[in-house]
């Protein structure tokens, strides 16, 4: 249970992190639209790429043993820079969120632009192919927990975030809540990067 509660709990780590795609999901549960559309296609990308990452880098580190310390450097980097860059968007950033804009949108039109919230974005690759891929190999034997865990904070954290938007709209419309979420998170990566750099 080790790698499944390691996956797990880097998965909610790293999906925490406020983006276009967590206020594109937010905004939708905020308006009440198309709410599980918005939910699957997150989850299932996640299960995705997640399964894509852990699968590749196992086999590849067989192949390329100096490839293995490479990879968590450089995850132990960007997960500082990415903390450093949460932190910094909450000293300068006043983002609040409105659910103002009641428009209706078709749900291909949402389905569509949910894709390219995720799909399109470097950011997702990033966290899910190959940092929580190169992680996983600090899990010998675990990988399948490991991408399970993974798995299971895309769909506790996407179906908690698209249904649960509701009530946190009155929280999210002032800007200092965003400031408070992304100040967590630059703490809780880099006690990432730190835990990182000890194995």
């Amino acid at each position: 249970m080790l790698g499944y509660f390691a996956g797990l709990s880097l998965g909610f780590s790293l999906i925490l992190a406020i983006g276009a795609q967590n206020a594109f999901v937010l905004r939708q549960g905020l308006k009440k639209q198309h709410v599980f559309l918005v939910f699957i296609i997150c989850a299932v990308s996640d299960a995705l790429l997640i399964t894509a990452g852990v699968a590749g880098f196992a086999s590849v580190i067989k192949q390329l043993p100096w490839l293995e310390p490479l990879a968590r450097y450089a995850g132990v980097a960007f997960l500082v820079v990415y903390g450093a860059k949460s932190l910094w968007h909450a000293i300068k950033s006043s983002e609040r969120l409105s659910a103002s804009d009641q428009e209706v949108a078709s749900a291909i039109k949402v389905a569509l632009t949910c894709l390219a919230f995720t799909w399109l974005n470097p950011h997702v690759y990033l966290d899910t192919v190959f940092l929580l891929g190169a992680i996983s190999t600090q899990y010998p034997g675990q990988q399948v927990e490991f991408a399970l865990g993974g798995v299971s904070a895309s769909f506790l954290f996407f179906a908690t975030l698209a249904y649960g938007a509701r009530l946190l709209a009155p929280v999210f419309e002032k800007p200092m809540a965003w400031r408070i979420f992304d100040i967590i998170i630059a703490i809780v990566m880099w006690l990432i990067a730190i835990k990182l750099l000890l194995i």
